[in-house]
C-alpha cells in the first residue's frame, strides 16, 4: 500500500526535493551527509555562547545545525515552520537529545520551554513549529516539556530582517512569566528554531531570571554562523 501511495504521490526530499528513495525519510540520502552540523556541545565554551556575554547570564547555549541562506537548512525549517511539516522536529530532536546524551550523560533540565507565539499568531498557524522538537528532547532528557509558563503578551511582526538592537528594542517587556514560583531553582532549556542576532532569546531570558534561583539553558535547531 505504501509503495503504491508513493507512486500517486511521490514523497520528497524537504531539503531539495528530490524524490525520496527507498528506505529513505524526510530527507534523502545526500542532503543528511549534507548537513552542517555545529558539533557545539554543553560542556565547551562555543560562539552562541558569546552572543549572550554580559547580555544576560545564561549556563550555555548549543545549536544543531548552521543556518546559511538557500540551503538545505532553510528548506527544511521552512517545511517546519510554514508548512506544517511537523514530523522534521520529530526528527532533529531525536537527533540533538541524542547527541546531547552521549557528550553529557549528566545534564540534567527539569523543564523545556519553547519561544511562545502570541494566541493570535497561533491560532492562525496552527502549531508552535518548535513544539515536536522540543517534546523529542524533553523526552531523551527526561524533563517536562511546558508551554503555558512564558507567554508572548503582544503580536508583533516578523523581526527576521532587523539588526540586534531593533529586535532588543521591540522585544522590551514581550514576554512574561506567568508563575515565577514555578521556575524557582529549576533548570530550564529554552528552545527556539533558529538564532540569529539571539534578540528575542534574550528578552525571553530577561523574562526567565524573575524566578529566583532559575537557571537557562538554551537549544535552537540552527544558528546563523
Amino acid at each position: 500500500m505504501n509503495d503504491i501511495i508513493n507512486i500517486l504521490v511521490p514523497q520528497v526530499c524537504f531539503g531539495c526535493m528530490t524524490p525520496l528513495g527507498k528506505g529513505e525519510r524526510l530527507l534523502c540520502t545526500f542532503c543528511r551527509n549534507q548537513l552542517p552540523l555545529t558539533e557545539y556541545n554543553f560542556i565547551d565554551e562555543n560562539p552562541i555562547d558569546r552572543i549572550f556575554y554580559g547580555i544576560v547570564p545564561i549556563e550555555k547555549a548549543n545549536s544543531l545545525l548552521f543556518f546559511t541562506p538557500n540551503g538545505i537548512v532553510q528548506n527544511v525549517i521552512h517545511h517546519l515552520k510554514y508548512k506544517n511539516q511537523q514530523e522534521i522536529g520529530d526528527f532533529l530532536g531525536d537527533w540533538f537529545g541524542h547527541n546531547i546524551n552521549e557528550e553529557n550523560p549528566t545534564f540534567r533540565i527539569d523543564y523545556v520551554i519553547p519561544v511562545p507565539l502570541h494566541k493570535k499568531k497561533l491560532k492562525k498557524r496552527g502549531y508552535n513549529q518548535v513544539t515536536t522538537f522540543g517534546l523529542r528532547l524533553a523526552e531523551h532528557l527526561d524533563a517536562a516539556y511546558v508551554d503555558h509558563i512564558l507567554i508572548k503578551t503582544a503580536n508583533t511582526k516578523t523581526q527576521t530582517k532587523k539588526n540586534r538592537f531593533f529586535r532588543w528594542q521591540n522585544n522590551q517587556n514581550l514576554y512574561k512569566v506567568l508563575d515565577t514560583a514555578f521556575l524557582q531553582d529549576k533548570n530550564v532549556l529554552l528552545i527556539d528554531d533558529v538564532i540569529t542576532t539571539g534578540a528575542t532569546l534574550e528578552a525571553c531570558s530577561i523574562a526567565l531570571k524573575e524566578a529566583e534561583g532559575v537557571k537557562i539553558y538554551i537549544a535552537t535547531i540552527a544558528v546563523v554562523p
